[in-house]
């Protein structure tokens, strides 16, 4: 090492001339609750049960996406339909109890995949922070789209991308 090395300089000057071109490059950070990042396509959110165009659930309870679940994150319960219930639900078993554990949860898709009815589907919505365990096991009625007769905005908000792929089937 010579007698310029040993004073640092090269290796300061080059430093500050790093840290002066970072200055002109475009910022990275976003503000965000002005500013909302964008997501790609692939993008896997929060879990969301669907419904179908009359606002009856789409579920029926058959568990393909419980035992597809590597994290083994879905629990369900299945109950029989009761005569007058049909406007609430599509076929003679529904889920009375679902819940998913969004601690284990690792947004595979899986389930997405395995559900014959499509009656569960990754969303563009990131799943919100908690300070509790017991918030993050999300029940049904937490899970469930808004009903597209009664509040059509809500419906076609969280239904997002899907539309295409609903209307198809």
């Amino acid at each position: 090492m010579n007698q310029w090395e040993k004073l640092y300089l090269p290796a300061v000057l080059k430093g500050m001339f790093i840290t002066l071109s970072h200055l002109f490059r475009k910022k990275v950070t976003i503000q965000y609750p002005e500013q909302k990042r964008s997501f790609p396509k692939v993008f896997r959110g929060l879990q969301i049960l669907n419904r179908d165009e009359e606002g009856r659930e789409r579920c029926t309870a058959c568990g393909l996406c419980a035992v597809a679940c590597p994290a083994e994150a879905i629990t369900m319960e299945a109950a029989e339909r009761q005569p007058g219930e049909e406007h609430l639900y599509r076929e003679e078993k529904y889920a009375a109890k679902y819940e998913i554990n969004m601690l284990r949860c690792i947004f595979c898709g899986l389930c997405e995949e395995a559900c014959p009815k499509d009656a569960i589907y990754l969303s563009q919505s990131i799943a919100p922070a908690n300070y509790g365990r017991k918030g993050f096991i999300y029940k049904k009625e937490d899970l469930l789209i808004p009903h597209p007769i009664e509040q059509p905005e809500a419906y076609k908000k969280a239904l997002g991308d899907k539309v295409v792929k609903n209307q198809a089937n």
